[in-house]
């Protein structure tokens, strides 16, 4: 089942803003479009419980729970937490045929998602670059805004 979120509660900075507070990777790809390197980024082996926010905005996108190894070299989701945080575009790009995600509410670039997922989970992969998301450990949600979302994970 996914959870509402409220998009009002997760402002988008200014691109000023956003130069200083992300770093160099992070800036690339979710501003600029570019992806980062498969089994060489932050989360793409992470198994802890958590959840995934928007680097740019903190907005909850994706949770551990729904997290799964693909062996793609990036992090994997069988679903966000709720579907109209996410934007779907068509990416003729590199010569393939493929459907971007992007935040909502930032218009960052997250990756694609793909229909070769977990079957029994929807059939879909969600596969997002690591630089587009900061990981809250489950032991920390609370402390830092999103004790709501604990009961998603567990």
């Amino acid at each position: 089942m996914d959870k509402k979120i409220e998009l009002g509660k997760y402002k988008k900075p200014s691109n000023e803003e956003i130069r200083q507070k992300l770093t160099d990777d992070q800036y690339n790809v979710t501003q600029k479009n570019y992806t980062e390197p498969p089994f060489d980024n932050e989360y793409w082996n992470n198994m802890d419980k958590g959840i995934y926010v928007d680097v740019v905005t903190g907005i909850p996108l994706f949770i551990s729970a729904d997290k799964f190894e693909s062996g793609c070299g990036w992090p994997s989701f069988t679903k966000p937490i709720d579907k109209e945080l996410i934007v779907y575009k068509r990416d003729r790009s590199f010569g393939m045929e493929r459907t971007e995600v992007r935040s909502r509410n930032s218009d960052s670039h997250l990756g694609h998602v793909f229909n070769d997922g977990p079957i029994e989970d929807g059939g879909l992969r969600y596969c997002v670059n690591s630089a587009a998301l900061k990981f809250i450990p489950l032991s920390q949600m609370e402390k830092e805004g999103y004790g709501e979302f604990i009961q998603l994970i567990k």
